[in-house]
């Protein structure tokens, strides 16, 4: 953060020198006071627009820079906002606190975004559907276009700024341990073993999340193309309490179907040939609230579908949020295959 930060008293020579260092990278400086207090930011345009003004290499950083700079405060950042400045190309965002020091650099060509979630793969499973390959080895461990399926999951989630992430494992725990033992797309993920089989959300529990906040949850062998801040924005504008992303699913009937008068019966209303039914179905990505997770047992097993329908039966709201792109549940040798083409020819 340092490299990007400039006194507004130093000399024009010296912020070239400094911008000259940041090539490769966002060439952007911020201009501090004595007290910290970020004034401005500076570019070689400011400096090059000030020259041709009849400024000269004499003046200082305070004389040339952009004293109208975008910012965020707050203890939180608004996603909206970082959406709208990622959409307008500003890339380096100071980050204040109330008195107007620098609290942090958010970098939007490092960072998609910054999401206020924690996030939890479940990892646990034996994936005896995909037997022989997972005799030897845990499904989200198996390689697709060379990569851990699970890195895929823990990469997308780093680009959205998320690096509180925890997975929890059962089966073949030790290569999970092992294969975390190293920072993953730069985030020191924690692993947390599940001693008896606690559901498919139900070892949730056992991670270290905050009490307060959300958290997404999802199972670690998806090969999904989601965007987790769209899946975010919905689930805050919609005062969700729990949001279930879903992925469109067809039941094509091979048969001509009837319709009867439930008033009586025996009746026939209408027939319709060979008819088709859309749905949505669960595709295991989920945002819960942290005191809903942390409240699970441990000494049973829980399913999301258990806690979700305990949601509603309790009257809080649940939302889905349709997946626009690629899903697919690596849990068949069909979808292995599938999902390996798809890595292959970038689709």
């Amino acid at each position: 953060m340092k490299r990007h930060l400039i006194n507004t008293g130093a000399g024009v020579t010296e912020a070239l020198r400094r911008l000259n260092d940041l090539s490769g990278g966002v060439m952007t400086l911020f201009a501090v006071d004595d007290d910290g207090r970020v004034r401005g930011t500076l570019t070689d345009g400011d400096i090059r627009r000030a020259l041709i003004a009849g400024a000269s290499l004499h003046d200082h950083v305070r004389d040339m820079m952009h004293l109208n700079f975008r910012s965020v405060d707050g203890d939180d950042v608004d996603v909206a906002t970082l959406r709208t400045f990622r959409e307008e190309g500003i890339r380096l965002i100071p980050w204040l606190n109330a008195d107007g020091t620098l609290r942090e650099i958010i970098d939007l060509s490092e960072k998609h975004t910054r999401l206020p979630l924690s996030a939890i793969l479940m990892a646990g499973g034996k994936g005896e559907r995909l037997r022989p390959l997972t005799n030897d080895t845990p499904k989200p461990l198996l390689k697709v276009g060379g990569k851990a399926i699970i890195d895929y999951n823990i990469e997308a989630l780093a680009r959205c700024g998320i690096s509180d992430i925890t997975v929890t494992t059962r089966y073949l725990a030790d290569q999970m341990y092992d294969h975390f033992r190293q920072p993953t797309a730069g985030v020191n993920v924690k692993c947390v073993l599940e001693d008896s089989p606690l559901g498919t959300i139900g070892s949730a529990a056992l991670a270290d999340i905050p009490d307060e906040g959300r958290t997404i949850v999802m199972n670690s062998d998806l090969l999904t193309t989601i965007s987790f801040e769209d899946m975010y924005l919905h689930h805050i504008d919609s005062g969700a309490d729990i949001t279930v992303a879903v992925i469109p699913y067809q039941v094509s009937v091979p048969f001509a179907i009837l319709t009867t008068d439930p008033d009586d019966p025996g009746r026939v209303t209408g027939i319709e040939e060979k008819p088709s039914y859309s749905y949505f179905a669960n595709a295991g990505i989920y945002i819960f609230p942290n005191r809903m997770l942390k409240a699970l047992p441990t000494d049973r097993r829980t399913d999301a579908t258990d806690l979700i329908e305990t949601a509603i039966a309790q009257g809080r709201r649940v939302t889905e949020f349709p997946i626009n792109g690629t899903w697919i549940d690596v849990g068949s040798p069909a979808d292995f295959r599938q999902a390996q083409e798809i890595v292959r020819y970038g689709r």
